[in-house]
């Protein structure tokens, strides 16, 4: 704890108890922002978890299906088949405020076709590998989209908590140590003023007797 340089006066009490109400009703508010981030956080981590479990196990099963895949074909028609692909993707990305955090939200928009190959040469494991390629990667957005989301919430979350720290254990009890200073200062000043008055009454009434 610290004393802040002031003068000792009743101004600066007053103000000071200003002060005092001012940031507890700030740490309030911001304690308040920090549960309800520490909520919102909290959600967004286990729908990440989700998302994470269902892109490995998508992912998985794809290269399972590819592997299938390519057991049965050529090499060169594999290539050839995967050689010309047609479909293209757009990616956009929008912020939304949430608690006064600014998050991002992607957009996929796809066109073209994925299968662009022909049926000879190929087989049903390829066309299953490539569909669960696309279901994984489309999860995969969503996955990279939380995960930066939960990363701006972590920041706001961190920044909340130091200003709420701060608040609590620095600047609050300093500002209610320096009111206690002050009215220990003003005291001593009033009981010095009644002395002294009393010892020039005393001194009056001596010389007037």
């Amino acid at each position: 704890m610290a004393i802040l340089n002031v003068n000792p006066t009743r101004m600066a009490l007053l103000d000071l108890k200003r002060r005092v109400k001012s940031a507890e009703r700030g740490h309030k508010l911001l304690k308040d922002k920090q549960d309800g981030l520490m909520k919102e956080f909290m959600e967004i981590i286990r729908d990440a978890k989700r998302l994470r479990e269902e892109v490995e196990a998508k992912l998985g099963s794809a290269f399972k299906q590819f592997l299938i895949a390519s057991a049965w074909m050529k090499d060169a028609d594999l290539r050839n088949a995967l050689s010309s692909p047609q479909a293209r993707l757009d990616l956009s990305v929008k912020t939304k405020n949430v608690m006064s955090v600014r998050i991002p939200e992607f957009t996929l928009e796809k066109e073209g076709e994925i299968k662009t190959y022909g049926m000879a040469g190929t087989n049903a494991f390829l066309d299953e590998a490539i569909d669960a390629f696309d279901s994984a990667f489309m999860t995969l957005i969503s996955l990279a989209q939380i995960e930066k989301q939960a990363e701006a919430m972590a920041i706001e979350l961190e920044s909340t908590r130091r200003r709420v720290n701060a608040l609590e254990h620095k600047m609050i009890p300093d500002l209610k140590d320096t009111v206690k200073y002050i009215r220990l200062k003003l005291d001593e000043t009033e009981r010095s003023a009644i002395i002294g008055t009393m010892k020039v009454k005393a001194q009056i009434e001596e010389q007037t007797a």
